[in-house]
């Protein structure tokens, strides 16, 4: 038996969607707000929040971040006169350049990351396998096992 779909139009669907678009808006909102308290902007964040994971080429931060990696060029140039981000050689080929943060850098990505509290608060509110639940069906959406 195959699954009827619903038009994308149904008032539930179209409920589900607005409430995705205000966590997103509201997310953005207070990493825009969290990044200007350390004088960034949001893409300065997001790119300093990146490479406190792991050091990366420009190449894979501009796919990771879906944008040009001209703008991550002049993201990393600001945040390296800052001395937030430096480059380095990489290990498995000199010709290209890594971007690493700083001990300030991962400090201020820390500081970042600490300071979102937007979407730990609601979380909080749902039990472990509700967040698990929810977890699942954010995976499906965006297409992640």
């Amino acid at each position: 038996m195959t699954a009827t779909r619903l038009p994308r139009t149904d008032p539930l669907t179209l409920e589900v969607v607005e409430l995705i678009g205000a966590v997103v808006a509201r997310y953005y909102q207070e990493y825009e707000e969290a990044a200007a308290r350390h004088g960034l902007t949001g893409a300065q964040a997001r790119v300093l929040s990146l490479l406190a994971l792991e050091p990366l080429p420009m190449r894979q931060i501009a796919q990771r971040l879906k944008c040009e990696p001209s703008n991550i060029t002049g993201i990393v140039d600001r945040l390296e006169t800052r001395e937030l981000v430096e480059r380095q050689p990489s290990p498995g080929d000199r010709r290209v350049k890594m971007a690493a943060p700083t001990a300030e850098g991962a400090r201020i990505a820390r500081s970042l990351r600490d300071s979102l509290d937007f979407a730990r608060e609601p979380l909080s509110g749902l039990s472990r396998d509700e967040r698990l639940a929810l977890r699942d069906m954010l995976r499906t959406m965006v297409g992640v096992e």
